[in-house]
């Protein structure tokens, strides 16, 4: 929101400093700072609404030393975590971008399934929360928006030379002008095209091609493709948001990895949007994902945030609200940034 105040003001009144918002860093920056504030502010004050509701953490007893002292510990705080992302993500970010569109769809949906699934659980005492078939629906409905959308949406596209266009028979969307180019810092010839593709390292260029493995479609194999993709974006949605829920465990973990995780996803959406530095490295340029790097500020900041609270000895733990919306989040991303493929690594 604020991007478009201050473009408005830039143009009409060509007020001093408005024209910072046009900077990626500079939002980027401003939303991780406005993400740790929101958790930092409001974090104790969440805790303490939380044990007034008396939401606490009910603890198996297996026999472990300290184990006794997490019970009646708030949960739920994932909450917090939603909040620092979104809030943001809705002031800095271009709110018109397909891919900020997709991770605020994907924060939500994810978040909204773990927050039914705490809900149960503290409020209805059924230790056992949301059922397990319904927790896999709601990934799986996740899973096909995003797939459906990636593969099929004329918005998202990729950069490479027409050559490799010809070569491959991808079907080309736009053309890179010569102006554009030398904005760009290269006087090479490119197009945008629809491409079934992804980076992945150990093979020559970088990338692979899910239509390379119908080798029965033969011209087709680029439109028939979502018959590889979809199932296994499916499959990304559902194993990581619930790898997140399986290592939220120990005080501070699933915070701390994922907020490493972020950083490393926030790297490769910068190189991903930057026309140069993506050329340079043999990264597949992804035109508009660039605005992924706010977001990727915005998720880096609700973790470290919360991971003051959430540190050795914890005095509020996520929840199924933010450990599954902390795994979603990463898949999505991941999948966006056509790095899926790392995510073992």
């Amino acid at each position: 929101m604020l991007y478009y105040l201050f473009d408005f003001l830039d143009k009409q009144y060509n007020l001093p400093g408005a024209g910072l918002f046009q900077f990626l860093t500079f939002r980027a920056g401003f939303a991780a700072l406005f993400s740790l504030g929101i958790t930092m502010i409001y974090g104790q004050r969440l805790i303490g609404y939380l044990r007034q509701l008396q939401i606490g953490e009910t603890v198996r007893d297996l026999g472990l030393e300290g184990q006794s002292q997490k019970k009646g510990t708030p949960t739920m705080g994932g909450l917090l975590i939603i909040g620092s992302i979104i809030i943001p993500t809705l002031l800095f970010c271009k709110l018109g971008n397909i891919y900020i569109i997709l991770m605020i769809i994907s924060t939500l949906w994810v978040g909204a399934i773990g927050f039914i699934d705490d809900y149960i659980k503290v409020f209805k005492k059924d230790k056992e929360g949301l059922k397990g078939r319904f927790k896999i629906i709601g990934q799986v409905g996740l899973g096909l928006i995003i797939g459906l959308v990636m593969f099929f949406h004329k918005g998202i596209s990729v950069r490479i030379s027409p050559e490799a266009a010809a070569e491959n028979h991808y079907k080309v969307v736009g053309k890179v002008t010569e102006e554009d180019s030398k904005h760009q810092g290269t006087m090479k010839k490119w197009v945008y095209v629809k491409a079934p593709v992804t980076n992945v390292p150990f093979l020559k260029g970088n990338e692979l091609n899910y239509g390379n493995l119908l080798p029965f479609a033969k011209e087709h194999s680029n439109e028939l493709a979502w018959i590889i993709f979809l199932p296994l974006v499916l499959f990304i949605v559902t194993a990581v948001s619930n790898a997140a829920n399986l290592t939220d465990g120990i005080d501070g973990l699933a915070a701390g990895v994922s907020g490493v995780i972020g950083a490393a996803l926030g790297i490769f959406a910068y190189v991903s949007g930057n026309t140069i530095l993506s050329d340079y490295l043999n990264i597949l340029y992804i035109p508009d994902s660039g605005e992924l790097v706010v977001f990727t500020m915005c998720f880096m900041g609700a973790c470290i945030g919360f991971l003051w609270y959430n540190a050795f000895p914890a005095q509020v733990f996520m929840g199924d609200t933010g450990s599954l919306t902390l795994g979603g989040i990463i898949a999505a991303l991941a999948i966006l940034l056509r790095k899926e493929l790392l995510i073992p690594i």
